[in-house]
């Protein structure tokens, strides 16, 4: 999987070349979307994404949905290319997670407006508040949707620090969810390849 800074259909692979590439490279693509998920507290996890996981993605919607024409190819870019981070931010799907059924609708109920809460901090700045569900509103009245798409727009000193080794935490301040972790050194060294 070539990595280019812009997914084009030119820049995908075709079906065949894809399902060669899949055996042979699957364990690294989940090693990559592992070393970029960060769980905060219990229930919330944060899958940073970048262009990997993001070809990634449409190439495996392309085969699971056997999509080979230009016009269905070109809708799934434009579905997913959006969550690419374009060097000034970090783009990240956040999953919150409850086995049971009950607890996850009670807490879901709880936890209206949390991904307007969740924030990044960079050492010696200040913190960041996420741009959350800019394609649709994910919550209601009542409850909470599962599953939202949030952005951390970073400023070129914050960019700059991250890539001279500043320690990042992410948290969240929601009232019936508060939580925070420092970002592994690790995963942090994969999210600085992101920043220009």
């Amino acid at each position: 999987m070539q990595l280019t800074g812009k997914i084009t259909r030119d820049s995908l692979m075709t079906l065949e070349a894809y399902a060669k590439y899949r055996k042979e490279h699957k364990a690294e693509i989940i090693a990559h979307r592992k070393l970029r998920s960060v769980h905060l507290g219990d229930h919330v996890t944060l899958q940073f994404e970048s262009e990997t996981s993001i070809r990634y993605q449409i190439q495996e919607m392309l085969r699971i949905e056997k999509i080979f024409e230009e016009e269905g190819i070109e809708q799934e870019i434009e579905a997913y290319a959006p969550l690419m981070p374009d060097g000034g931010n970090w783009k990240a799907t956040m999953l919150i997670e409850y086995p049971d059924e009950n607890e996850r609708k009670r807490e879901l109920a709880r936890l209206i407006g949390v991904e307007d809460r969740m924030f990044v901090e960079v050492e010696g700045h200040g913190r960041v508040y996420a741009i959350a569900d800019e394609d649709l509103d994910r919550e209601n009245d009542e409850k909470t949707s599962a599953v939202h798409f949030v952005r951390f727009e970073l400023s070129p000193g914050m960019c700059a620090a991250v890539k001279a080794g500043a320690s990042v935490r992410l948290g969240c301040d929601h009232t019936n969810y508060p939580a925070h972790t420092t970002i592994s050194p690790e995963t942090l060294a994969s999210l600085a390849g992101d920043l220009r």
